[in-house]
């Protein structure tokens, strides 16, 4: 990892709002886990969105030393920072070609395009690269009830044929994506599977990939020869209502800018949420720009209505509660309950990490993990933390 990547550092420790620590040692014990549970299938790594917010080159390394050799993006400028990080890597594109000039990309990097439509198989058979004696390699996804993209079954059932015959494409995976795996007992699961293959059946020579992360938790069939673990990767629940089995990846804390002393039935943020008690106030330099969502106020906002509470932070394992509206920059909590003098001005709040994970703060929120450790601003000191020390 390059020390001196602006992104991968964040902002400057000596004026950011809060830091960042990314544990890849936890991240590289989920993927042996998750590659664990996907035996006999190989495990791949869903890297999309700058890995899920946590920085692509730093998740990428961990999980090439960790013998995984098979990564997917969403966008060809996802996949060439990952080709840097992995030279030898198979790189999956999900969305496919826009234009002929995106082949361009796929060239560069030598990046293996999931074609979705009857375009994108045009475009990549015009303007496709070639890979020794394989023409135009790429994967194919097949539509099995998430109507988002893939080739209809019909359009699958003709490619199978006219390819059969012309042999103007290489298709390495056949892949679809479950649309319910984290609920196991969802029907949609066993329909996605029949339907899947009986699809895949139709090219014998490639490989085939449905397990997401739940799927893999779904185990047998569903496992196919690659699963594509993406969000348990980096710390979440993968499986509704169930232990989480994977441990924790990103901690995020917020440096106290202010102390402030307001007494029962003064008002704080925008709204002007009213005070019952005496109550000191420490001002945190993070706020919605950051990722830290708005939804988690603590009043104020229609969503507490049904969640009276809202979000909250820790401090040496203790909780303080958001007061009032999340603003842009700024997010109040109440440290009455610490006692005086507990915190001081550069101090920090745990906003998630071993006292709140994702998923909780999620709950909080009113979202996702998903959502939350994407949005994850720059505004952080970033820390990314490997055999207890931090590199």
């Amino acid at each position: 990892m390059s020390q001196n990547d602006p992104h991968l550092r964040g902002a400057d420790p000596r004026v950011a709002g809060g830091r960042l620590t990314v544990d890849l040692d936890a991240l590289a014990a989920n993927y042996r886990y998750l590659a664990e549970q996907s035996t006999p299938a190989e495990a791949a790594a869903v890297v999309k969105a700058d890995a899920y917010g946590l920085g692509t080159g730093p998740v990428v390394e961990a999980l090439v030393d960790e013998g995984c050799r098979k990564f997917f993006v969403a966008l060809p400028e996802e996949g060439l920072a990952v080709r840097r990080a992995a030279p030898e890597a198979e790189i999956y594109v999900f969305n496919g070609l826009f234009s002929p000039e995106a082949a361009s990309f796929y060239r560069e990097g030598r990046l293996l395009p999931v074609l979705n439509s009857q375009s994108d198989l045009a475009i990549w058979e015009a303007h496709g690269w070639d890979d020794a004696d394989m023409p135009r390699p790429c994967a194919l996804h097949v539509e099995t009830g998430m109507n988002r993209l893939g080739l209809t079954p019909e359009r699958v059932r003709i490619l199978a044929q006219e390819n059969a015959l012309t042999g103007a494409l290489t298709p390495r995976l056949i892949l679809s994506h479950l649309a319910c795996a984290d609920t196991p007992d969802h029907p949609m699961n066993r329909q996605q599977l029949e339907e899947f293959q009986a699809l895949r059946a139709l090219f014998p020579d490639a490989d085939s990939s449905l397990a997401n992360s739940a799927g893999i938790f779904l185990g047998g069939a569903f496992l196919c020869d690659v699963t594509r673990p993406g969000v348990a990767l980096y710390g979440s629940n993968p499986v509704n209502g169930t232990h989480n089995p994977m441990r924790p990846v990103a901690s995020v804390q917020t440096r106290v800018a202010q102390l402030r002393h307001v007494p029962a039935g003064g008002t704080v943020s925008y709204g002007a949420t009213v005070l019952n008690r005496d109550t000191v106030v420490a001002v945190a330099a993070t706020g919605y720009a950051d990722g830290y969502h708005r939804s988690g106020s603590g009043a104020g906002v229609p969503l507490r209505e049904t969640v009276p509470e809202g979000a909250c932070g820790f401090v040496d394992g203790k909780r303080v509660p958001v007061l009032g509206r999340v603003t842009m920059d700024l997010t109040l909590f109440d440290v009455t309950d610490l006692g005086p003098d507990a915190l001081q001005v550069g101090d920090f709040i745990e906003l998630m990490g071993p006292d709140l994970p994702v998923d909780d703060l999620a709950i909080a929120c009113g979202t996702i993990s998903y959502e939350l450790l994407t949005s994850l601003g720059h505004r952080f000191e970033r820390h990314y933390v490997r055999g207890g020390a931090r590199i």
